[in-house]
């Protein structure tokens, strides 16, 4: 039997860590991985793996994953052809946009999609021919503050400025944990070893959030945060600068300083210390600490982005970096010069062009916010969604209000997914159509590179053989395009591999042809360990793509949304909060089927201060009932000083024991869903981003 060593990067999460496979050929012809390790020779990663990338394994050979297209038939799955589904697909798309107008058949792209290059080039080649104004993705969840933050002041939502975290002294992290996460907006492998080189150097790592998470436990200096109340800190913040004179002068073109000055005038540390819990002083000294140093990092991450102000914060993060000298500077923030240049290749963005029929929320980039999403099915009237794709998604358990988006699923006319598994989600699908495994197709990571800690590139070769009769997801794309034109009549245009589009992305981009590197497909096939591009470097001004070609520092939206600040209510005294929490090996929802990923102690407890448990009769290890407004789960609670006072944690993407899911090893884990407490009316509603964190909560005995 024949072994063989293979070496790409790990998909599962941004860190997008090199690995070494190692495979063996067996009697009957199949191929079977034996390995998987760091690879030592990844410049970037330098080795490092998380327990997720061994899990490859699991995935590839998980009894549960559907192979073949499957068609419901009553509670029955039955499987199906390829083309007789693509052909179901189109007559049911069609006549119901037909009966209902087109924004009736609306579109959901999980989270998964940016991990898989086929999906991000061909999937718009079938959805696109919707032409629904109906559009949904997991980047209204956590992330579209970023985004929008990015378009109104660098005039790109990619334009996003990158932690320089290998030569930083000072690194303030708000609602971010890179030791679970592995970087998020900011692919960093290794992040605890680079974390610990800022204070090994003589730097300092401080960090705020309302829970002593595995980043704050080594950080220098930890802060809790009353959670949802982080614009009031970084409005403190920024006034100090401001008010002590800690600023410094950019090198980069600026419009509107001093509005914001003017604007922020009255949100001084004193009166921002009753709305965030951190002492005055102790907020003066960061903004001093943090000017002090001679090269400082401001980085927020999915913590401060998921709360009523999460657009408020992100932009609060990019003016702290920009008036201390730190925005487009080495030891700073810093964009990248990726190999495949998304920001030069595509269109900065729009926002509010359009807003979803029922609540009026404003889409960003061609989709509305998901939480909008089970209100659009279930209000009757013109317009309605009465079909739906979901691709690589599942949103019953990763959007706000899980048991509402059920209700309004079960009720649908049609429902497409494209995924290999039957989960929360899916279950409810008429057809659901399975891509290949991940070790089975190439890969090329054309979003995490364009927010990685230095310029790298690498592509993947596939490990494995695509099975006899199975499907790359761009090739279930294009079969149902085709279908879909040729019911409707539509000319297609013609289409290439992803490998085709990326190659003319390397030769066209910034490392292509025109430099002296000439990186083309061809070119990092000879480098199965990646190549590094070297550090970033400051190029912010050459690619800024606002009208008057100057950092906006006060888009008006943002002005505006200071009232809304001023005039919040805060929570009562007694109120508990809810705030989620990640962990290592755990990605979201998805993750939960694979038994090297589930074993060891739980980790589905809601976690709660031991003065909130003796206050309320409860003790550790016990059944609670959680409520909000929108519902209730019964979980295990946990002791634990790790959350402040008032403060509770459960950890997203539990509570898979729901009728008709076929994953047998996540059915048999205890937890429950986290989203069937947040409410889909809680929003940041600038941005129209969900609110996962400061959810108002009763916590009782179950």
């Amino acid at each position: 039997m024949t072994k063989s060593l293979h070496y790409r990067a790990c998909h599962l999460c941004e860190a997008i860590c090199g690995l070494a496979i190692e495979t063996e050929a067996q009697a009957d012809g199949s191929t079977q991985i034996r390995s998987i390790k760091g690879d030592a020779q990844d410049s970037f990663s330098r080795g490092h793996i998380c327990p997720k990338a061994v899990a490859l394994q699991d995935i590839q050979n998980d009894p549960d994953r559907i192979r073949q297209p499957m068609r419901r038939v009553g509670e029955q799955w039955q499987a199906i052809g390829w083309d007789e589904a693509f052909d179901l697909v189109a007559e049911r798309l069609s006549t119901i946009q037909a009966a209902h107008g087109q924004n009736a058949v609306a579109v959901y792209q999980g989270n998964p999609s940016v991990h898989n290059y086929g999906l991000m080039t061909h999937s718009n080649y079938f959805l696109g021919q919707l032409k629904t104004r109906n559009r949904f993705s997991a980047t209204s969840v956590d992330q579209l503050p970023h985004h929008l933050t990015s378009l109104l002041m660098y005039g790109h939502g990619l334009l996003i400025p990158i932690p320089d975290i290998d030569h930083t002294d000072f690194m303030l992290i708000l609602g971010g944990n890179p030791l679970a996460s592995n970087g998020s907006i900011m692919t960093v492998p290794d992040a605890e070893k680079r974390l610990k080189a800022i204070q090994a150097r003589g730097g300092k790592l401080v960090v705020v959030d309302p829970r002593r998470s595995e980043t704050a436990a080594i950080a220098d200096q930890h802060l809790f945060v009353r959670p949802g109340s982080d614009a009031a800190l970084l409005l403190a913040l920024l006034n100090t600068l401001f008010e002590e004179g800690l600023t410094r002068d950019s090198h980069l073109p600026v419009e509107g300083l001093e509005q914001v000055r003017e604007a922020i005038a009255g949100f001084d540390a004193q009166a921002m210390s009753a709305r965030c819990g951190v002492p005055a002083e102790t907020i003066r000294q960061l903004a001093r600490d943090f000017a002090a140093a001679d090269k400082a990092v401001c980085y927020g991450r999915m913590g401060v982005s998921t709360q009523a102000f999460g657009t408020l914060c992100q932009w609060l993060v990019q003016v702290i970096n920009l008036v201390t000298g730190n925005l487009d500077r080495a030891g700073g923030v810093l964009c990248t010069t990726p190999a495949v240049d998304l920001v030069a290749s595509t269109s900065g963005g729009h926002f509010n062009r359009w807003q979803s029929r029922v609540s009026g929320l404003p889409e960003y980039g061609g989709e509305l916010p998901v939480s909008a999403l089970a209100e659009e099915m279930l209000t009757p009237g013109e317009g309605q969604i009465r079909a739906l794709v979901t691709v690589a998604g599942n949103p019953v358990l990763s959007t706000p209000n899980g048991r509402q988006l059920e209700q309004a699923l079960d009720g649908l006319e049609f429902m497409l997914s494209v995924d290999f598994y039957i989960n929360e989600t899916t279950r409810y699908a008429d057809l659901i159509l399975p891509p290949t495994a991940p070790l089975e197709h190439d890969h090329y990571d054309t979003t995490f590179n364009v927010f990685a800690v230095r310029n790298v590139t690498r592509f993947n070769e596939a490990i494995l053989a695509k099975p006899d009769g199975a499907l790359h997801d761009w090739e279930i794309f294009v079969g149902l395009a085709k279908a879909f034109a040729a019911r409707n009549g539509l000319e297609l245009k013609p289409t290439m591999a992803p490998e085709q589009m990326i190659d003319m992305g390397l030769r066209f981009g910034p490392h292509g042809d025109s430099s002296e590197r000439k990186l083309s497909l061809a070119a990092l096939r000879e480098q199965p360990h990646g190549l590094d591009l070297g550090p970033l470097q400051p190029n912010l001004a050459a690619r800024l793509k606002t009208p008057s070609k100057a950092v906006q520092a006060a888009p008006e939206l943002l002005l505006a949304d200071l009232a809304r600040f001023a005039e919040q209510q805060q929570p009562a005294a007694h109120e508990l909060l809810l705030i989620g929490r990640r962990h290592v090996r755990s990605n979201n929802s998805w993750m939960h089927n694979y038994h090297r990923l589930v074993k060891g102690k739980p980790r589905h407890q809601l976690l709660m201060n031991p003065a909130d448990l003796a206050s309320r009769g409860l003790v550790d290890g016990q059944r609670v009932s959680v409520r909000s407004r929108v519902g209730s789960i019964e979980v295990e609670v946990a002791a634990s000083d790790e959350v402040m006072a008032g403060v509770v944690s459960l950890p997203h993407g539990w509570g898979h024991a729901r009728p008709g899911v076929q994953m047998d090893i996540a059915r048999a884990q205890p937890g429950a869903s986290a989203n069937d407490l947040t409410d889909e009316r809680q929003l940041d509603a600038l941005s129209g981003n969900a609110v996962l964190n400061g959810v108002p909560v009763e916590v009782v005995a179950a």
